[in-house]
Order: structure tokens, then C-alpha cells, then sequence
């Protein structure tokens, strides 16, 4: 149980750090509907940032062949690493650094991405392990105007183009601030993210942030190479980068690289 979780982190005398965005959830219908979401099979890899104290991870890794998590607050990664129920490798870091692991195992992601971090673990998910067959989100409901934004709209940026290009999203259900231990003060969004046929790399992310540099300026003056691909793809030399369209920035990278 989840409360006898909190209990024991309150006896090791672990605070929640703010520094971190550290909300634990601890709704068990809630943590069932997550794993629910994720469709995980007997013989997936699935890979979680961010388990805190593990809520998720126990029924994770129950149905699940492997289980690896990563976790940057070491105090935490300590306790996981010794919960006896949690069949699971713990990996002490913080995701953004990591590069020791091996991101084209994995079937399936899960994490409860903190705000200040969501972009940029986003983004490096989409690089690395693109060929994943799901990713499972938590995010601050307010996020979801940057993640699902469309074209020529000021929300649209390098995230919206990912996640459009990765494949299908769905928003499953918001998760009240009471929820969580201790309650943030936004309400979450839980989303579901499968993958589509298109192919992300590390090139492709670097050339999306690019693009979208300098907003004000038209693509050209961020991409000065792209000159010539823009006419072969029938779009304007004057266009900036808030009004291409996903596919069109990957057909645009393609025609370049």
C-alpha cells in the first residue's frame, strides 16, 4: 500500500523536495488506471523516470518482463533499491544526463514528468527511444496547450511538432491535486502516446529547435540551408517556423540532411 510507503519515508525522515517536483501519488485507482493504460505485455522492457516511491513502479513490474527506473533523488533511489517488493534495476541519475543505458530495449515509458523538466525529457524520449511502442504521461494540465498545440498558433513549438511525429496521443483523464502527497497546486492530465510511422532522431530534434530559434524571423534566418528545400516542397521562402506543419518539417529535414 501506498500509505505504508509515506510512512516509512516519514520515519527515514525523507521530506518531498521541491527542487525535484516531487508529488507522489498515492490513489490506488488511480495508479491502476495507469498501469491499465500502458497495455503492458508479459515480455516488455518497460522504462520509468521519476518513480519516487515507487507507487507505480510495483505493479509495473508485475506485468512486465523488465523493469528499469531512474531516479535523480539518490535518497530515493537508496529505499527503492531496497524494497523488497519492487523486482526492478534502479538506476541513480538524473534522466537528462544518462547515457549508460541501452534506449532501444525498452517497449513502453511511463513518468510523471514535473514541469520544469517535461520538454527537455520529452524531447530526449522522442530521440532516443522512438521506436518505443508507448509512452504513458502525467503532466500539468496546463501543459497540454503546448503538447497538443497546432500551427500558426503561439503554442505551437518543437514540442507539439514532436509529439505529433512520434504518433497518436490521446488525454485519458485529469488527476485531482488531492491525489498526491503532498498536493501540488495544479491539477494533472494523464496521456497516452502510440507509436506512429514515422521515425524521430537526435538530427531531427536539433533541426526542430533550430527552426524555431528566433519565432520572429522566417525559417531561412534560422535554417539558412533550407532556402532551396522550401521551394522544392512548394512552401514559401517567406514562411517562419510556427506554420509548417509537422510532416512538413520532417519532409523539410529529410530534403536537406
Amino acid at each position: 500500500m501506498i500509505v505504508d510507503r509515506i510512512s516509512d519515508m516519514n520515519q527515514k525522515g525523507f521530506m518531498p523536495e521541491s527542487k525535484f517536483g516531487q508529488n507522489f501519488l498515492t490513489d490506488e485507482d488511480i495508479i491502476s488506471r495507469i498501469v491499465e493504460l500502458c497495455e503492458i505485455n508479459a515480455d516488455d522492457k518497460v522504462l520509468e523516470i521519476g518513480p519516487g516511491l515507487g507507487s507505480l513502479s510495483v505493479p509495473l513490474s508485475e506485468a512486465c518482463k523488465e523493469l528499469t527506473v531512474v531516479e535523480i533523488d539518490k535518497r530515493l533511489a537508496s529505499y527503492l533499491k531496497d524494497d523488497l517488493r519492487l523486482n526492478a534495476e534502479v538506476i541513480s541519475s538524473d534522466f537528462l544526463k544518462l547515457k549508460d543505458y541501452d534506449p532501444a530495449s525498452f517497449d513502453v515509458v511511463v513518468s510523471n514528468l514535473p514541469y520544469y523538466v517535461m520538454t527537455d525529457i520529452m524531447k530526449k524520449l522522442f530521440s532516443e527511444l522512438s521506436d518505443a511502442r508507448k509512452m504513458v504521461f502525467m503532466v500539468e494540465k496546463d501543459a497540454l496547450n503546448r503538447i497538443l498545440a497546432e500551427p500558426d498558433t503561439k503554442q505551437y513549438g518543437p514540442l507539439a511538432v514532436l509529439v505529433s511525429l512520434y504518433g497518436d496521443i490521446s488525454v485519458e483523464f485529469d488527476v485531482p491535486r488531492g491525489a498526491f502527497y503532498p498536493s501540488p497546486n495544479t491539477t494533472s492530465s494523464v496521456i497516452c502516446l502510440d507509436k506512429g510511422e514515422y521515425q524521430i532522431t537526435e538530427g531531427l530534434v536539433s533541426f526542430i529547435n533550430r527552426a524555431f530559434g528566433n519565432r520572429r524571423k522566417k525559417l531561412v534566418n534560422n535554417i539558412k540551408e533550407a532556402k532551396g528545400a522550401l521551394t522544392d516542397l512548394g512552401l514559401s521562402p517567406d514562411i517562419r517556423a510556427e506554420q509548417i506543419t509537422p510532416v512538413k518539417f520532417l519532409e523539410l529535414y529529410n530534403a536537406i540532411m
